[in-house]
């Protein structure tokens, strides 16, 4: 029988390739001599005063050099009250949950910096650090230097930033209550009831009401003071409470810092304040439902605001509201 020339080349050709196609071995990575450092953010989203930033600061050097016997971060600004660097040195098991193992005293913060000193026998460390960000940094950027010092006098040391701060405002879970504290207040981010909205009257921005009107679906709603009287029914408004609150309503905008149970990915920032565009939006939002959301613009044009609706309750003609908030003059 005669063998195909270009069959054969094509065998060998297939012989080889699979060869070379075999799995390597794994071998782990060997630590080159001296002390190592690396960070990372782990924090996601707008930076926020009252949030926090937060990071894994990674230590190595090896066995036979000697320990780790410090650690430190300084911030460009000092944090808030409930800034640390944990003293807890992190791994994740099998299941794919962080295990925290005690390996020095509880941090100690003074003015910028922030010091954990080990008190185990350790060569190897993932601390993290919790940056709660402090209203001296609004509208500013932060940066970071983590550092690190072994028993046998070596430093190293890891810079991270700059980081922009947001110079938003958040409140969370507030409640408006149909007939009671009804009243929305964007300024104060607060809700009023009708007593307090007519010693504040200027500040008063929306209405809550929750509504069976026949031939349309009304249900849970945000109004402006200054909107036709159709879209207030049964509603008196306190004197001097007549605000001109312009109002986009969305529905698939659910941030996670206002919804933090949603799990959604998604953050409102400063850029999206500046660029939604309000100037023909009505001054009316209803029929709003729970995850929905309301872009508001205050009459006198100093604020933006995003509402976002955590809850709503027909029985008792409630809403559960979640704001956050820009200054934009």
């Amino acid at each position: 029988m005669r063998l195909n020339k270009n069959r054969i080349s094509l065998f060998v050709c297939l012989l080889l390739f699979l060869a070379s196609c075999e799995e390597e071995k794994y071998a782990i990575p060997v630590l080159s001599p001296g002390l190592h450092n690396d960070c990372i953010k782990r924090s996601l989203g707008p930076n926020m005063v009252g949030l926090e930033l937060e990071f894994a600061y990674a230590i190595a050097l090896p066995a036979d050099e000697g320990a780790i016997v410090s650690a430190q971060v300084e911030a460009s600004v000092a944090g808030a009250v409930g800034t640390y660097l944990d003293h807890k040195s992190y791994y994740t098991n099998g299941s794919g949950e962080d295990i925290g193992v005690p390996i020095g005293g509880p941090s100690v913060t003074e003015g910028k910096k922030t010091v954990v000193t080990l008190s185990k026998d350790t060569c190897a460390a993932t601390l993290r650090y919790y940056y709660k960000i402090p209203e001296e940094a609004r509208g500013k950027t932060v940066s970071f230097t983590f550092s690190a010092k072994a028993g046998n006098g070596q430093t190293v040391s890891c810079d991270m930033g700059p980081y922009s701060i947001s110079r938003m405002d958040m409140k969370l879970d507030l409640v408006a209550t149909n007939g009671g504290a009804c009243y929305v207040s964007i300024a104060d981010m607060a809700v009023y009831d009708a007593a307090e909205a007519a010693a504040n009257p200027g500040k008063i921005d929306l209405v809550y009401l929750y509504r069976s009107v026949p031939g349309i679906t009304f249900a849970h709603a945000l109004v402006s003071p200054a909107a036709e009287s159709q879209y207030l029914p049964e509603i008196t408004l306190p004197s001097g409470v007549n605000n001109n609150t312009l109002e986009l309503k969305t529905w698939d905008l659910r941030d996670h810092h206002l919804s933090p149970a949603l799990k959604y990915g998604i953050y409102i920032d400063d850029v999206d304040f500046e660029k939604i565009d309000m100037k023909n939006a009505p001054n009316f939002a209803i029929n709003m439902k729970a995850e929905s959301g309301v872009w508001v613009q205050t009459n006198d044009g100093k604020y933006r605001a995003y509402i976002l609706v955590n809850k709503v309750d027909n029985a008792k003609g409630q809403m559960t509201l979640s704001m956050k908030r820009l200054q934009m003059k």
